[in-house]
């Protein structure tokens, strides 16, 4: 990589949104320009409706991404550095930039994919987090070192750790700060596969293509349903699950889907 070239990369392909943090000589550590284009790619990712899953991963083969930025981005929020570019006083001048970048506190029915090639640790685990499924290369690793360096995590992994584990793995890794390696986190349910790292990319794009070919509206009421109705009664799960089949089942896509299934030919979904 070159200074010319952007801390983050983008490329679309058959509906699917290939994000790559792109900073392998910092192992992909967050800047205040990268943290600026993941918000910016989160959000029009969203609004983008030919665009139905993403995937994210980090160039290189040493790191997904290591946490913030400790020579740039950490000291520039705690104010022990002074704004010097324009994603620096970006980041500072509007708060919601960290919070989208991590998906903190920020809408997205959309599938996230991480494809984890390497170390993912600190604000990169908490972003990871964020996603619905997780293929991770087996050199990998996962932790939140933050407590050793007198900090804590804070674009989400003390609400959403606890609620992806069992509480006393949450508790370790988020008290003690060491990290699991790639099988230790596969148990502990934070990822779903554990491959060589040729085949950690490869497997995200099928996995993305198949997500890509269902109804549209479909994954996005379940993707929504799931997280609304996370720490509520069963009642007002149901409840919710109950307006997500009604916002379903008028759809066009619902009716054409048991039709293609019927007549033997692929379903053509046009997300309404």
């Amino acid at each position: 990589m070159t200074d010319l070239e952007p801390a983050l990369l983008s490329e679309t392909r058959e509906g699917v949104l290939l994000l790559t943090l792109n900073r392998p000589h910092a192992r992909n550590a967050i800047s205040p320009e990268m943290a600026c284009r993941l918000s910016d790619a989160f959000t029009a990712f969203a609004e983008d409706s030919a665009l139905r899953v993403c995937i994210l991963t980090g160039a290189g083969d040493r790191a997904f991404c290591s946490g913030g930025d400790l020579a740039l981005t950490l000291p520039l929020m705690t104010g022990a550095r002074k704004p010097e570019t324009r994603w620096d006083h970006r980041v500072l001048e509007d708060p919601e930039v960290m919070n989208r970048s991590a998906l903190r506190n920020f809408q997205l029915n959309k599938p996230i994919i991480a494809a984890i090639n390497g170390a993912c640790l600190a604000g990169g685990m908490e972003t990871v987090l964020a996603t619905d499924i997780r293929i991770a290369a087996s050199h990998a690793t996962f932790g939140l070192p933050e407590a050793k360096r007198a900090l804590i995590p804070f674009a989400g992994s003390l609400v959403r750790l606890p609620r992806q584990v069992p509480y006393c793995v949450a508790m370790e890794m988020l008290l003690v700060g060491d990290s699991l390696d790639a099988d230790s986190a596969r148990l502990a349910g934070l990822v779903n596969y554990v491959l060589p790292l040729e085949e950690v990319l490869p497997r995200a794009w099928d996995i993305a293509r198949k997500i890509a070919a269902n109804g549209p509206v479909a994954v996005s009421e379940i993707k929504k349903t799931v997280l609304a109705s996370s720490g509520r009664t069963l009642e007002e799960g149901y409840a919710l699950e109950d307006q997500a089949k009604q916002r379903v089942m008028v759809t066009c896509d619902a009716r054409e889907g048991p039709r293609a299934f019927m007549e033997k030919r692929r379903p053509v979904y046009e997300g309404m």
